[in-house]
């Protein structure tokens, strides 16, 4: 199988249980990207149970919440392609006006190439990963 998601983590766990993982992206121009990955290989949400959908999206509530509750962002994009990677996972990423990319998607045009990330709010994923884990080991 040639599926990225199926023969890596897709990226550092930060969090991982029998039905999925979270880990942070390797993405300097977006401290505290997140992904929610299902961790068998599945295409779709309707192939999942109800209760597997509903604990999925409860992680990837929690991924919000906590990057919201830590970094403050202006807005925060969740996305579920599959169309390069067609195996279950979410895309959870704090948005900031001015950012590379901002208002377009990531994957979209660069709006400001000089953009770097301050700081402190580099600094501030730590506790996003501190935050966050509690979150989920309360949903486990």
């Amino acid at each position: 199988m040639d599926c990225v998601f199926c023969q890596s983590d897709g990226g550092q766990i930060i969090f991982s249980n029998s039905l999925f993982r979270v880990v942070l992206v390797d993405d300097k121009d977006y401290p505290g990207f997140l992904r929610v990955i299902l961790n068998k290989h599945v295409k779709e949400l309707t192939d999942l149970t109800h209760n597997d959908n509903l604990k999925l999206y409860s992680s990837v509530m929690a991924c919000e919440k906590s990057i919201r509750e830590v970094m403050t962002p202006d807005k925060i994009n969740i996305a579920s392609f599959g169309n390069m990677t067609p195996h279950v996972h979410w895309h959870i990423i704090p948005r900031f006006i001015g950012d590379k990319h901002f208002p377009n998607p990531i994957w979209g045009e660069v709006i400001n190439a000089n953009y770097a990330p301050s700081q402190q709010l580099t600094n501030q994923v730590i506790k996003l990963i501190q935050n966050l884990n509690n979150k989920l080991q309360e949903l486990s």
